[in-house]
């Protein structure tokens, strides 16, 4: 699988006209506790309050949803939404509530007020420590690298975690306008993930949107930091175009794509070569995915259920590489690697692929960061990557690893 030079956007349905400051309004206006913000390349949505919970029992999660949100419209809501996260092992609780209001409007990146100067970090002393530190993590790709060489499985994401715990108390609100400006056509979220916990983020990909009968998907899988220094950011961007190992991920994790939404689809349009999608910290090998449903009664969370997990965040065989997570990372991964997102009672929504987080309690802060190990990899390259990926949060805390 070759690669292309063309660096896309993310598809921009139409939206309604918003007056500039309008979004950036929704990301001010964000209270941590009672509030969910999500924004991505379509809209901005902030909810306050719970209506009603989803509930926690052994029936398919959509078609939870589906009942509370058909039971918000028949009690009078004409427009009611499920917003939240989900975990990355399945079955696990979820923090997914019908909120009491919504306020929505047109995507950040389309407000020119986002490139306004932001609050700064706010000077403060961070204890940090890693989990498992650099050299164990190491190690621990290293001996998935030897077992791939020997046929055991294809691939294997492992992540570990920075905890951070401050001098004084968290300022969730000014942490999530920095990320919104850092990477403001991404995915930038805060939601309530437990008590008193909140998972706040900016994510780049894109697990699946539905917007009538069209979804849309955009896996990403094949990864390089990036460069203050432009040229050598260039260079590092065309060797990610062409290197073997990053094409052979990134195709694995197109093709569990294809395969998993085939069957809601008469057709798929899956281009054969991908392309570079950046974010302020790295470089990514990106596919766009679009399709039709076969059948409408198919929603969102449907969908988002059938992909999830994708080998971009697991591995394959999928089974195998849950196991080889258990044994490898010494943390819960909570909602890191599943899903955050919405969906209205029609079905359509959109589900973000929970990256480029963490989870605050108190005064301290759990990073993640993870990396895709297959047999080509180095252990050392690797364990580089997930450095790199810290910096998405590390620069919105004025913390340094």
């Amino acid at each position: 699988m070759s690669a292309s030079l063309r660096v896309p956007t993310a598809p921009a349905p139409s939206t309604p006209h918003a007056s500039p400051g309008a979004a950036t309004a929704l990301l001010d206006a964000y209270r941590p506790g009672t509030d969910r913000f999500l924004a991505s390349s379509r809209r901005t949505l902030l909810a306050s309050g719970v209506a009603a919970h989803v509930p926690d029992d052994a029936r398919p999660l959509s078609t939870r949803v589906r009942e509370v949100l058909d039971a918000r419209r028949r009690a009078g809501e004409p427009a009611p939404i499920v917003v939240g996260a989900l975990r990355f092992t399945p079955g696990a609780p979820h923090s997914l509530a019908v909120p009491r209001s919504v306020r929505r409007t047109s995507a950040l990146c389309e407000d020119p007020l986002i490139a306004l100067p932001g609050p700064s970090a706010e000077p403060g002393t961070w204890q940090t420590r890693e989990v498992p530190e650099a050299g164990a993590y190491t190690a621990a790709v290293a001996a998935a690298v030897r077992r791939m060489r020997a046929g055991e499985f294809d691939k294997v994401v492992l992540a570990r975690t920075l905890e951070l715990t401050s001098s004084h108390e968290l300022d969730l609100p000014a942490m999530l306008r920095r990320l919104a400006q850092h990477d403001p056509k991404g995915y930038t979220f805060a939601v309530p993930s437990g008590p008193d916990r909140t998972l706040i983020g900016a994510s780049p990909e894109l697990l699946v949107a539905r917007a009538g009968n069209v979804l849309t998907a955009n896996p990403l899988a094949g990864s390089a930091p990036r460069s203050n220094d432009l040229a050598e950011d260039v260079r590092r961007a065309a060797a990610l175009l062409e290197s073997a190992k990053d094409l052979h991920e990134h195709a694995v994790v197109v093709d569990a794509v294809r395969e998993a939404l085939a069957p809601f689809c008469p057709s798929l349009d899956v281009p054969q070569h991908p392309t570079l999608v950046r974010t302020a910290a790295m470089w990514h090998l990106s596919t766009t995915v679009t399709g039709t449903l076969a059948d409408h009664a198919t929603t969102s969370l449907d969908l988002a259920s059938a992909l999830h997990p994708t080998p971009a965040v697991c591995g394959t065989p999928t089974e195998t590489a849950r196991a080889v997570i258990a044994e490898s990372e010494p943390f819960d991964r909570g909602a890191y690697t599943g899903m955050v997102g919405w969906q209205d009672a029609d079905g359509d929504g959109e589900w973000v692929v929970t990256i480029r987080c963490a989870e605050a309690e108190g005064r301290s802060l759990r990073l993640f960061a993870g990396a895709g190990v297959v047999a080509a990899s180095s252990p050392e390259a690797e364990t580089a990557e997930t450095a790199a990926k810290f910096r998405t949060f590390l620069s919105a805390v004025g913390a340094a690893l």
